[in-house]
């Protein structure tokens, strides 16, 4: 019963975030569609630090679960780098500085501001959301 009022709660959570574009919506069913094929990674400590990480920062703004937006779903960033290594400390190093050319033309944003750790936990949350056929 907790889990189902923890996963309820992060919907709610997710319904109240986003860009106001009216796309979070989409999100929103995508993250619960991902986390319960993913077995139950809402129990995942770095899914819950991580998620509250992306939430309450801009990273909705382009980033969807499994929807291309501006930047590149994440379940595709998972796909990419799963299996690597480096690929937490690499993942957090572009989300500080910015980067261009892995997913096409448009650059992301650097995020200076952003604590290294934290770009780290959140780097952990995105590598939890790998497709299905990939895990």
């Amino acid at each position: 019963m907790k889990k189902y009022l923890a996963v309820l709660a992060l919907a709610g959570v997710f319904a109240a975030c986003g860009g106001g574009s009216g796309s979070t919506k989409s999100g929103d069913s995508t993250a619960a569609s991902s986390s319960s094929s993913a077995g139950d990674i809402t129990a995942n400590p770095d899914y819950i630090k991580g998620l509250a990480l992306v939430q309450n920062n801009d990273c909705l703004t382009c980033h969807t679960i499994s929807d291309p937006k501006v930047g590149p779903p994440y379940e595709k960033v998972a796909a990419k780098y799963a299996g690597v290594d480096t690929a937490v400390d690499y993942l957090a190093k572009k989300i500080l500085s910015g980067g261009e050319g892995v997913w096409g033309a448009t650059k992301m944003t650097p995020h200076p501001a952003l604590p290294l750790d934290s770009a780290k936990q959140i780097v952990k949350y995105i590598l939890l959301l790998k497709p299905a056929a990939t895990k």
